[in-house]
């Protein structure tokens, strides 16, 4: 298995130097940036839009890992393909047709991803997995950072690595939610290729963004 991905959530950055917390994540050896977009409605939580995505873009040229928790998500998908996100991750219950959906974001040249919330279940991801670049494996109930770890959903993620490797798919699993240097390990173990991390990667160890990101890397 290649060497694991760190994707940093901003969403633990200080959001008052949001540019330069990006910058030091690049130099820091992050692989990705996530930015989780909440709308307020169909999670409990407001966060950016694509008009600071757009302002973010020039700071970094690593991926854009933009996680979409957003209802009805089809109405954006074009905005933030246009903001400047590499990959555009949803939720099966932000859409009337998931495939329609995935379509439409990669017509627009944009990897293209699906979430799973602890609740729901891999079966709304199994018919479009040969569609989608990446499956995002939520390990909490999404909404808000510093929350705890869900041990169970790793379940769903060897699940998944199963599935994507008997099928010789190129489909990648990211996990997302309360992800520290213990529970890290069992994640990598149960197959996941990228892990999420916010408050470990920002408050651990003074703050030191490449020790934290060689620490989660490495396990």
């Amino acid at each position: 298995m290649a060497s694991i991905k760190i994707s940093p959530s901003i969403l633990s950055a200080d959001f008052s130097k949001l540019g330069d917390e990006i910058k030091n994540l690049e130099r820091a050896k992050a692989d990705l940036i996530h930015i989780d977009v909440m709308d307020g409605h169909f999670v409990p939580n407001i966060t950016i839009g694509p008009d600071v995505i757009s302002k973010l873009r020039k700071y970094t040229s690593l991926p854009f890992d933009v996680h979409l928790m957003i209802s009805p998500v089809d109405n954006f998908i074009k905005n933030f393909a246009e903001a400047g996100a590499d990959i555009i991750t949803i939720h099966p219950e932000a859409t009337n047709d998931l495939e329609n959906s995935i379509k439409k974001i990669k017509s627009l040249n944009k990897k293209a991803g699906v979430s799973l919330n602890p609740e729901t279940s891999i079966n709304k991801v199994l018919p479009v997995l040969n569609l989608i670049d990446l499956v995002l494996v939520m390990s909490v109930n999404p909404g808000f950072g510093g929350q705890k770890f869900m041990k169970e959903t790793l379940r769903k993620v060897e699940e998944l690595r199963n599935k994507i490797d008997k099928l010789k798919l190129n489909t990648e699993i990211e996990i997302d939610g309360g992800i520290n240097f213990e529970n890290a390990k069992m994640a990598k173990k149960s197959g996941v290729d990228i892990l999420v991390s916010g408050t470990t990667i920002f408050k651990e160890n003074g703050g030191n963004l490449e020790k934290n990101i060689e620490l989660l890397r490495m396990g």
